[in-house]
């Protein structure tokens, strides 16, 4: 039995299953996503060392989000407007409790 992969924080598993959904869909080809997020890493890595955990999952959302706006998936103010749903909704939601999107 393979060891599944381990992740630091939730949000890390959850756009590296989103990515391998969408990949598996037929979205996109997974060597052209590999080739744009090693670009990602790349760009992201000239200036200091990765260590692999949040500025590597940073640079995956980065490339994800770059590929979506580029097929005409997720256009970047559409991502952007649902992020800012989305801390809106964090920031105003009780300690403890689940945290929900006004419009959801």
């Amino acid at each position: 039995m393979k060891p599944e992969p381990v992740f630091e924080t939730p949000w890390h598993a959850q756009v590296f299953a989103l990515t391998v959904h969408l990949n598996e869909a037929g979205h996109f080809e997974w060597g052209a996503w590999a080739e744009r997020f090693g670009a990602t890493l790349k760009r992201h890595g000239l200036g200091r060392e990765l260590n692999g955990g949040e500025d590597y999952f940073a640079a995956w959302l980065e490339t994800l989000e770059s590929l979506l706006d580029e097929i005409g998936m997720a256009a970047p103010e559409d991502v952007a407007a649902l992020r800012d749903a989305w801390e809106a909704a964090y920031l105003s939601t009780p300690h403890g409790a689940p945290v929900k999107l006004a419009d959801a």
